[in-house]
Parts: C-alpha cells; sequence; structure tokens
C-alpha cells in the first residue's frame, strides 16, 4: 500500500490558497499553480516507483505461545530490507481487549545494513485466547513524500492461562510426609486403605488397626499396617457458565475457581495421582484425559486458561451425563459450581444422583460475602431493609441446597474466595488420608 505522507498533503494543501491568489492577481499566469500541483504530483509518483518495494521488506514475528495473566510478555518484531534500504522504519502491531499495551502497539526502528528489530510489550488483562492477527511495517521514500506499508498476516494466538507463580508458593505449605519428592516411587506406610503388612502393636498405634485373629494365633498383639494409594483419578470440572462468570470481589467467579482448580491440580499431581480438566456450560467446553506427573501441570494450565467466559446457561445433566460416561473406575470429581436458585439446583441434583453410585463427589461454592454483608449491616434507610431481606432469603435457598447435597452424600466446600483454594487441598488430602478414594 501506498499513499502520500502529512509532508505531501500539507506541501498541496499550502499550494492551494496560493495558486488561487496567483490566479486574482495575475490571471496570466494562473496556469502556475496547476503547474506547481502537477509537479507534485509527478514527485509524488517519482517517490513511490523509487527505494525500497514492499517485495523488497519481511517481516519476521516471534513471541511466547501462552502467557500468564499479569505477566509482562515481548513479541520481537525482525524487518529486513533486500535493497535500496531506508533508514528507519514504522512497526505496528493490532490491538486486542485482552491485552494491555504499556508502551504502545507502534515502534519507530533503524535501520542498519538492511535489517532492524523491536520489541513489543504486552501485559495480559485476562485468561482467553489472544489473537494477534497483523503486523504492520511502513517506511517513506526517498524524497519523504509517500509511505509505503506492508502488512503481514499472523493468525497466531496467545493463550492466557492464569499466573501460578503464586499458588506454586501456596503448594509448598501443603507439603506432607506422603507426597512424592521427583520421580522414585517409594512406600508410605501408616495410613492410607491398602494393607501393606502386619507389625508389632506399639504405642500410638490405632487400637482399631489390630488384627485380632492373628494375634490370637501368634499369642502377641498384631496390628496391620496400610500405605496410601496411589495412582488415584481426580476429575475436576468447572462450571463455566453465566453464574459462573459473574464478578466476586472484583474478579469473575470463573477466575476464582480455574485458581483453586490449579493449586489442587498441582498437589495431585505432586502427590502421585492423575489429573483431568473438564468444563461446561450449556454444553462439554474442555475434556482431558487423565495426566500425571508434575510435568503435566503445564498442559493443564494451558487447558485452564482456554475456559471462555460464557453467557449460556450451565446444562447440569448433558455435563455430568458426558463426563461419566467416559471414567472407567472410581474417581474423585470435584465440581465448581454456582447455583442463582432452587430450580436449577434441582436439575444439579437431580443429576449428581447417578455418580454418588460408583464415585467420590465434592462440590466446591464460593462464598456470597456481599449477600452476607447486606444481611449484617444495620439499615439506615428502607432500601437496606428491602435489601437485607432479599439477601438472607437468598442464603437461605443456598443453605437449603447446600444441606440437601450434604445428605445425599456429597462432600460440599464452602469458602470465600480466597481460602476456596486452601479448603479443597485440605480436603482432598484429607479424603486421601482416610482411604475414601
Amino acid at each position: 500500500m501506498i499513499y502520500p505522507t502529512r509532508r505531501a498533503i500539507l506541501v498541496a494543501a499550502v499550494s492551494a490558497p496560493v495558486a488561487l491568489l496567483i490566479g486574482i492577481v495575475a490571471p496570466a499566469y494562473w496556469v502556475a499553480g496547476l503547474a506547481f500541483l502537477g509537479f507534485l504530483a509527478a514527485c509524488i509518483a517519482v517517490d513511490a516507483a523509487l527505494g525500497a518495494s514492499a517485495q523488497d521488506v519481511q517481516l519476521f514475528v516471534t513471541g511466547p505461545h501462552s502467557a500468564a495473566v499479569g505477566r509482562e510478555i515481548a513479541l520481537d518484531i525482525r524487518i529486513e530490507v533486500a535493497r535500496a534500504a531506508p533508514g528507519w522504519c514504522e512497526v505496528a502491531v493490532n490491538s486486542h481487549y485482552l491485552l494491555d499495551a504499556p508502551d504502545g502497539l507502534r515502534r519507530r526502528v533503524p535501520l542498519e545494513a538492511g535489517g532492524g528489530s523491536a520489541i513489543v510489550k504486552l501485559v495480559p488483562l485476562r485468561r482467553g485466547r489472544a489473537n494477534l492477527e497483523t503486523v504492520w511495517v511502513r517506511w517513506q521514500g526517498i524524497l519523504g513524500l509517500v509511505w509505503k506499508q506492508r502488512r503481514l498476516r499472523l493468525a497466531e494466538d496467545i493463550v492466557i492461562v492464569p499466573d501460578v507463580r503464586a499458588l506454586r508458593e501456596r503448594s509448598a505449605e501443603f507439603s506432607h510426609r506422603d507426597m512424592l519428592h521427583g520421580i522414585t516411587a517409594r512406600m508410605q506406610i501408616g495410613e492410607g486403605a491398602e494393607f501393606e503388612a502386619l507389625a508389632e502393636f506399639q504405642q500410638g498405634m490405632d487400637r482399631r488397626s489390630i488384627d485380632w485373629k492373628q494375634s490370637a494365633r501368634h499369642r502377641r498383639l498384631l496390628a496391620k499396617e496400610y500405605r496410601t494409594e496411589r495412582n488415584n483419578n481426580v476429575i475436576i470440572a468447572l462450571d463455566s457458565g453465566r453464574t459462573m462468570c459473574e464478578p466476586l470481589a472484583g474478579l469473575p467467579r470463573i477466575d476464582r475457581a480455574v485458581g483453586a482448580a490449579l493449586l489442587t491440580a498441582f498437589v495431585a499431581l505432586k502427590d502421585g495421582d492423575r489429573v483431568s480438566l473438564f468444563a461446561f456450560d450449556s454444553h462439554p467446553r474442555v475434556a482431558s484425559k487423565p495426566v500425571s506427573g508434575a510435568r503435566s501441570f503445564a498442559l493443564l494450565q494451558r487447558l485452564a486458561g482456554s475456559v471462555e467466559y460464557s453467557d449460556r446457561e450451565t446444562n447440569y445433566t448433558l455435563a455430568l451425563a458426558t463426563l461419566a460416561t467416559g471414567l472407567q473406575r472410581r474417581s474423585l470429581l470435584v465440581v465448581f459450581t454456582e447455583f442463582a436458585d432452587t430450580i436449577s439446583a434441582e436439575l444439579m441434583l437431580t443429576a449428581v444422583g447417578p455418580l454418588l453410585r460408583r464415585h467420590l463427589v465434592l462440590f466446591v461454592v464460593l462464598r456470597d460475602e456481599e449477600l452476607e454483608t447486606f444481611t449484617a449491616t444495620e439499615p439506615a434507610e428502607p432500601d437496606d431493609v428491602s435489601r437485607a431481606v432479599m439477601a438472607a432469603g437468598l442464603l437461605r435457598e443456598r443453605r437449603l441446597v447446600l444441606t440437601r447435597l450434604r445428605h445425599m452424600g456429597v462432600h460440599v466446600i464452602e469458602a470465600s474466595a480466597a481460602e476456596a483454594g486452601p479448603a479443597l487441598v485440605n480436603a482432598y488430602l484429607d479424603l486421601k488420608r482416610r482411604g475414601t478414594l
């Protein structure tokens, strides 16, 4: 693409009133103004023909394929000019609503020996998939009267995932003696549900572990030792429907849930279990096969980053039925969800029932601290009273649904947004210690 520069436009704009003035003062020389405009047009044509053309300029863009929310990334743009290279050029990248450019999206690049490079810094604002579709480069002609521009279509995506630096630090708080270190398998004896051996009963052992038949045969107290079972299936299901995408304390609920899910996944992978991720709204959206080993955490992180913000209603029946068909062995199913009323909760309760016959189900819901604040604040105006009554009604329906879930045999965690991750990890470790998996 070729188009005039500001200099060419200003010269043409100034020449027009001068030509008009000449025509008024000296009508016989009115052609002088027309001749000047023709000369300017000829100069623009010559400037467009000389120097580097669009085919002589090559663009090379390198950058990360994934990035964490809030962590700065850099796009490296390299320009190479085959012939008649100008002294400098400008490059620009298309904007995206998921990315912020603190220093702008345009760079001036000096060219030396026919080449140059520029760095464009970007900061991801929230999870999702950011499309960097286009990069432009433009340079002026020799006379500075025209811009020559070339556009490069990238069609590359940057998957924006949650920042797990804080999660990795917090996961150290949940390290315990049963956790694997490295890749060498060890026997963890003393807790769990899998029988290991018989040992002489010692002071401090659980009396329920005494094997009375073997003790009578050997005429001394013998107790059963157990070891922690590994390679359990842990499925983390994320409801990404409309209700879960509503804000809670400044962030969408789904982002809070993703953070807690990744923290639990990291601990479970380090503990030797197999973890898979499942996301759904009106239809299943993300489904992964179970993975194991700490190195697989990057895959789960990318999948969690691809969970979209949805405005659709959640279909529990379809989602949980689809999930159940792929489970061949007993698994721990962790469901992050939110319900707005008892009607939607009834469908959820109906869909959960069949899963409880074979699997261990754990629901995680985030406390609505805003509603609790409405009910606890002393009313000052009539609107405060009605607001408190409505909030109390919603909280009462919520407690009713959670109570019904517990009566069905579902483990329920209701925690604040900041404590959801640690609470879930503690519940997971407790279930493993008790051997319920």
